[in-house]
């Protein structure tokens, strides 16, 4: 899943951008809230992550323009500002959670996993086609019988493939939900990860169609 933090502090930034990626989250970074509109209108996104004390444009006035676009992006306001009116004129904005630094990292997990539960537009508390099954909570992956820990990234192609299993993803889509802007990729890199899959859940759990890309069976019930 790929994820947009807006975040001008460097320090916080990071170790949010570090937590997500052990996660198996794919992260663009930006630090204003121009960027942050920039990204939104030129990129999909399963959830985004907004400070509101944003340089250039306020965290707010991006949430506006975020929700005044006709896509539904799901939006957790990551912020100092503890108010109950900050809280509440954030939600009454559209923000889907609002979670006050300092927090958490598993607290922060923990409910980007409820807003994309609710919304519909994330994984259920487990995915599965019949045969294979896949906790988002502990990184699990079931295959017929077989479970083991995955990677992040792993985990993350997995979940790709799973969260509409019978649909041929392309090498690029893959790409999409495993690395983040900055992140430079190997040419190999998919096949290794779907290699390195193979080999702790058999041959079978993902099937290579030529020339097009990968997919999991749509349901071995």
């Amino acid at each position: 899943m790929r994820v947009l933090l807006v975040e001008d502090d460097r320090m916080i930034g990071a170790a949010v951008v570090e937590a997500l990626k052990d996660a198996a989250y794919a992260v663009d970074w930006v630090r204003n809230g121009d960027l942050a509109i920039e990204a939104v209108s030129s990129e999909t996104y399963d959830i985004a992550l907004l400070d509101l004390g944003l340089p250039i444009t306020d965290g707010l006035d991006v949430l506006k323009t975020v929700r005044s676009d006709s896509r539904r992006l799901p939006v957790i306001i990551l912020t100092a500002r503890d108010a109950l009116n900050d809280r509440i004129r954030g939600l009454d904005l559209g923000a889907d959670d609002y979670l006050v630094k300092p927090f958490e990292i598993g607290e922060l997990l923990a409910r980007m996993r409820a807003v994309l539960r609710r919304e519909g537009s994330g994984a259920p508390p487990v995915l599965t086609n019949g045969a294979l099954h896949l906790d988002p909570a502990t990184r699990e992956a079931t295959f017929r019988g077989e479970k083991v820990v995955l990677s992040a990234r792993e985990f993350a192609l997995l979940q790709a493939l799973l969260t509409r299993p019978g649909t041929i993803l392309s090498r690029a889509e893959l790409e999409r939900h495993l690395y983040g802007w900055s992140e430079e990729v190997e040419s190999n890199a998919v096949e290794f990860l779907i290699h390195a899959v193979r080999k702790k859940l058999g041959a079978t759990v993902i099937r290579n169609v030529r020339g097009v890309g990968w997919m999991v069976d749509r349901s071995t019930c």
